[in-house]
């Protein structure tokens, strides 16, 4: 019975715009593509306050000591890895701010694990296994909402008292679970009947992307929009770091490089060294009394 209702699934439904795709020329068929792929956006927009909603939750957390947690399968699984992976690398925050579990494990991230998102008990296991507790945030990710991996995975995290979002890409999951955002972002069929790994998962990147994105800026990570808490740990973040520093304090080229090297190549300590004239661990002192925000610092 359940097979039969999953063709009422938008994204399981035949787009009427590519009806004779395997028949276009392949400018006609890129057109195609490129003309569906333009109304995400306006669909990701009328998901803004719940995804607003998510973010008041991951800052808490996060701000509280906790964690963020995306949990989700194939296309959506990887996706929430890749978003979770960046964040360290780009704001040089812990590695356990935001984490990707994907059903059927690491392998899954390269091939795929046929049967892992069936499986309800894995990811009671895999939560448990990450020490998911009260306080956390997990983010279940499922275009279909079809996914009983991600369905366990929410309901577990209610269970322990995480708070819950649940990411789809329908107008409602396939399988309800109580949480405590429900994003829907109803992308419509596929250009390839049922393959979300494209309007859908264009979606789900954008959707991550805002979470963990606006998630930063209100921790501070971000003054104005420039990258300020990077770490220059190779020759294209040193060279980005000191056009930094040399915005914002006025320095040349050349005295914004000495002054990264000085603050062990962290941008943001830099400029606050720069600015109130003072040591490293003065820097560092000043940053942890307004929780590493530099505009409470230099304005």
């Amino acid at each position: 019975m359940k097979s039969i209702e999953r063709k009422h699934l938008t994204t399981e439904q035949q787009n009427r715009n590519s009806l004779d795709i395997d028949a276009q020329s392949i400018r006609g068929i890129l057109d195609i593509i490129n003309d569906e792929d333009g109304t995400i956006a306006e669909k990701v927009k009328n998901a803004i306050p719940e995804i607003e909603q998510t973010v008041e939750l991951t800052t808490k957390a996060i701000r509280n000591g906790y964690h963020v947690i995306y949990v989700g399968a194939g296309t959506s699984g990887r996706l929430g890895v890749l978003d979770a992976s960046e964040m360290p690398p780009t704001y040089s925050v812990p590695t356990d701010w935001f984490n990707g579990i994907i059903a059927g494990g690491d392998d899954a991230l390269r091939k795929s694990i046929e049967g892992a998102e069936d499986k309800p008990e894995m990811a009671v296991s895999d939560l448990k296994e990450f020490g998911l507790s009260a306080g956390d945030v997990v983010i279940g990710i499922s275009t279909s909402g079809a996914a009983a991996y991600v369905k366990s995975a929410i309901e577990y995290g209610q269970s322990v008292g995480a708070k819950t979002v649940y990411l789809i890409c329908n107008e409602k999951p396939y399988l309800a679970a109580k949480s405590d955002v429900l994003i829907k972002v109803d992308t419509g069929p596929e250009v390839i009947t049922g393959s979300t790994r494209m309007k859908a998962g264009t979606a789900t990147k954008m959707v991550l992307n805002m979470i963990s994105t606006a998630t930063m800026v209100r921790l501070g990570k971000v003054y104005g929009n420039l990258m300020v808490d990077l770490m220059a740990v190779n020759d294209k973040l040193v060279d980005r770091g000191v056009r930094i520093i040399s915005q914002l304090t006025g320095l040349e080229l050349e005295e914004s490089q000495q002054a990264l090297y000085a603050a062990d190549k962290s941008v943001k300590k830099a400029v606050v060294m720069v600015k109130n004239n003072c040591s490293l661990d003065e820097a560092n002192k000043l940053l942890k009394d307004v929780k590493g925000s530099l505009r409470s610092i230099i304005g």
